[in-house]
């Protein structure tokens, strides 16, 4: 598309070697992504199988109020129960009707492994098939593992989107149509919509959709854009659905949302004049916008600890239209079939994949940044230290994604340097 490419840097990271760290690890564990699944699949339920420090965990991330009746909450692991002194399965469809019976409107049940289901080897997906039996025509039950023995928080939305998939129905033709698949809050989805309706791109369906009753289909014609880049799992099952990934950088900041949004108009024919049309009101109000916190950002160093997985898409957008220097740029896993758009535009910096947290701390302290992104677990101690924190968990609850939200993506960041320059006055 003229006049719109990114272009790429001198030297990009696509070979830069990566600095492979497998120690102790401070993350979330992917239960956490049940609380902005469950805003978005309005007529779905979470319940996940877990201790009362799950509970706890979710209701304090989800900021839920006392008297609100939220769709997710905790079938408690007791004693008994973990010591195998009681029937957890009979336990556990106990739970399970008094809770369909108490919210007819649940179409969809999640049933969600945590620590303490896997500990003590409770087979969810056997429950969740022999509760769908039994429940067949009212409602859809099925299971995935939010556990963080393993993995980080945001594989919880990646096996939870990896579970519907086998749900999703197959698309009645051949015929191109365009999936794009990860979480967005409501209001960013509506603003792609539009922009998809200007282009001239449809049909355009998202993955999850608002009710996870009405599963978007899936065939040899669908084009998948990913929203988010921690869809590993779900991306290689919609692939095995006859799905085609299209390669894309994420839709972070200007740049990153223009050639997001150029890989699909590239995909269904969009001529190159109508894309620059499309996108000229919005992505000029968008710079402007970003502007206004340049300067605070300009020049300043950052380094991020591996958390999320947005780190790579976010430090490119920092590096790029923020002007920052990275100074190392950690991720809990780097998949580089969902990051090939993204390496190359990012700036030559030190890569890291996993975590020895120890090791990383000492890094981050001996080079004093500017800014360091990372867990809420790391954030009060650095900021002992004298660091400035970002707390990574916030970009991931926030919508950052598309041209209306860059500013908003740029003032998180800048936030922490001019509470530090009030401070100072």
């Amino acid at each position: 598309m003229t006049g719109t490419a990114l272009p790429v840097v001198e030297i990009g990271c696509a070979d830069v070697p990566v600095l492979k760290e497998r120690g102790q690890r401070e993350v979330f564990c992917g239960l956490t992504g049940i609380v902005w699944l469950h805003r978005k699949m309005q007529d779905a339920f979470f319940l996940v199988v877990g201790s009362r420090t799950c509970a706890h965990l979710i209701q304090s991330a989800a900021g839920v109020m006392i008297f609100a009746e939220p769709r997710f909450a905790t079938a408690i692991l007791g004693d008994r129960d973990l010591a195998g002194l009681a029937d957890c399965n009979e336990e556990l469809d106990r739970v399970v009707r008094q809770l369909l019976g108490r919210r007819p409107d649940i179409s969809t049940l999640f049933l969600v492994g945590s620590c303490p289901s896997e500990v003590i080897k409770l087979d969810l997906s056997r429950a969740a098939q022999r509760l769908s039996t039994e429940y067949r025509g009212r409602v859809r039950i099925l299971s995935y593992s939010g556990s963080g023995i393993e993995t980080t928080f945001t594989q919880g939305e990646d096996a939870c989107l990896r579970a519907l998939v086998p749900e999703m129905p197959a698309a009645s033709t051949a015929s191109p149509a365009l999936l794009v698949a990860g979480t967005l809050a409501d209001v960013v989805e509506d603003q792609f919509s539009r922009l998809f309706q200007e282009l001239g791109i449809g049909p355009v369906q998202f993955f999850p959709p608002r009710r996870a009753a009405q599963l978007p289909s899936v065939g040899p014609g669908t084009q998948v854009l990913l929203a988010q880049p921690f869809l590993n799992e779900t991306a290689r099952a919609l692939q095995a659905r006859g799905a085609t990934l299209l390669e894309a950088p994420y839709p972070l900041g200007v740049e990153g949302t223009t050639a997001w949004l150029r890989a699909a108009a590239t995909a269904f024919h969009v001529a190159p004049e109508r894309f620059a049309s499309a996108i000229a009101g919005p992505a000029q109000r968008a710079r402007s916008a970003l502007a206004r916190y340049r300067g605070d950002l300009e020049g300043k160093r950052v380094f991020f600890f591996p958390d999320s997985q947005l780190e790579i898409p976010l430090a490119r957008f920092l590096a790029r239209e923020c002007g920052v220097s990275l100074l190392e740029v950690g991720t809990p896993y780097l998949d580089r079939t969902l990051v090939a758009a993204e390496l190359p535009l990012l700036p030559r910096t030190t890569l890291s994949e996993g975590q020895d947290v120890e090791k990383q701390l000492d890094r981050c302290v001996a080079q004093r940044p500017d800014l360091t992104v990372c867990g809420l677990g790391l954030a009060n101690p650095l900021e002992a230290r004298g660091l400035r924190t970002k707390w990574s968990i916030e970009l991931v609850f926030s919508p950052i994604q598309g041209f209306d939200q860059a500013a908003d993506l740029a003032e998180l960041f800048a936030r922490p340097m001019q509470r530090a320059a009030r401070l100072r006055v």
